[in-house]
């Protein structure tokens, strides 16, 4: 039984000191970043279990506050290659191993 819940405050501590985004890629304007690094954060804490839902919040809200086309990918172990509009696009991490890929392209 200790074990079990030595493993459960482990993770506990892990998610706490990996709770905050951490930014592997922009190319965003400063005010465009912030905003939406919030909102991928907002998401992804109120979706905590369907990545689906909260890429759908993250796209419906990109795309009314900064014009259609905005495509967004959440999970873990993925890779990708995209073709994107310049300074329209963040990677970034949340939660430790959960990603987040927004881009515009038209």
């Amino acid at each position: 039984m200790a074990d079990t819940g030595e493993g459960k405050k482990e993770e506990a501590d892990y998610k706490r000191l990996h709770s905050f985004p951490l930014i592997r890629h922009t190319d965003m304007p400063e005010e465009m970043r912030v905003e939406t690094m919030e909102l991928c954060v907002t998401a992804c804490e109120k979706y905590a279990t369907n990545n689906e839902s909260a890429a759908k919040m993250i796209k419906e809200m990109m795309d009314k506050k900064f014009g259609s086309s905005w495509h967004v990918v959440i999970g873990e172990g993925f890779g990708f290659e995209i073709t994107h509009e310049v300074k329209n696009l963040l990677y970034m991490f949340f939660g430790g191993s959960l990603a987040v890929c927004v881009w515009k392209c038209s």
